[in-house]
């Protein structure tokens, strides 16, 4: 792996599993200093900084709720207080409560879009002044994690959609905003991933599903990362506003 650069700290939210863990782990290996957000499961995100630390590279944990605007503030403040400026930032958080829309409770679409879209707010908002106030406009990078759902839109996930097709719009506007202070915003919409998530599946939609995709195949987690850290790099300063689709042409 690559020296850890201090300069180079980036935060990761969702870090304790699927594609936050991997992402966590290829950044920490080419040579970030990587920050493990978790809400609920520490355990995991324990297991995601032994395997950073494993492989050579160095990080720590944050914990708080990315649908909770008030603990993102003061979480993100002390961070910022205590390591200073980020590089970069990988808002991959998210969660899923899946129906059909005229079976869809209210409470389940207010959850998903808390969690996944006022959480673009919520962790972006405390970061943004102290990296476009850098001295030099030595950038940055801003990296969201939204899904093929949020492109196409997808039978049952109405709420799911809706806030990741959120996060791509969101992302664009940001994008123009920070682009003079060579900070870049760019988004990364996975399809089928080799996740908890999808081994949820039940094996006949899971057949069907795979039958969509020319690979025929779900991607891995690994994949979403090494774009995710090609973005990070400073080889990709001139890639703005983008939204990659990852989905083994879905």
């Amino acid at each position: 792996m690559e020296n850890v650069n201090a300069d180079k700290k980036v935060l990761v939210t969702g870090a304790s599993g699927g594609i936050g863990r991997a992402i966590a782990v290829e950044a920490a290996k080419a040579g970030y200093y990587v920050i493990c957000h978790y809400n609920g499961s520490k355990g995991k995100a324990e297991e995601t900084l032994a395997q950073i630390q494993a492989a050579g590279g160095q990080g720590e944990l944050i914990q708080f709720d990315v649908s909770n605007r008030d603990d993102c503030k003061a979480k993100l403040d002390d961070l910022t207080a205590r390591h200073g400026i980020l590089w970069g930032v990988v808002n991959n958080a998210g969660i899923t409560r899946d129906n059909t829309f005229a079976a869809l409770s209210g409470e389940d679409w207010d959850k998903v879009i808390h969690t996944n879209l006022d959480s673009f707010y919520n962790v972006l908002n405390p970061l943004i002044l102290p990296m476009a106030s850098r001295k030099n406009k030595r950038g940055g990078r801003i990296i969201t994690v939204s899904s093929v759902s949020g492109v196409n839109g997808n039978r049952g996930q109405t709420n799911y959609s809706a806030a990741k097709a959120g996060i791509i719009g969101a992302t664009k506007a940001l994008a123009v905003e920070l682009a003079r202070r060579n900070i870049t915003c760019n988004a990364i919409a996975p399809g089928v991933i080799e996740t908890e998530m999808t081994k949820a599946i039940d094996p006949a939609v899971y057949e069907m599903i795979m039958g969509t995709i020319p690979m025929n195949r779900a991607g891995k987690p690994e994949e979403i990362a090494s774009a995710a850290v090609f973005l990070l790099s400073e080889g990709a300063g001139y890639i703005t506003r983008q939204t990659l689709v990852i989905d083994g042409g879905m």
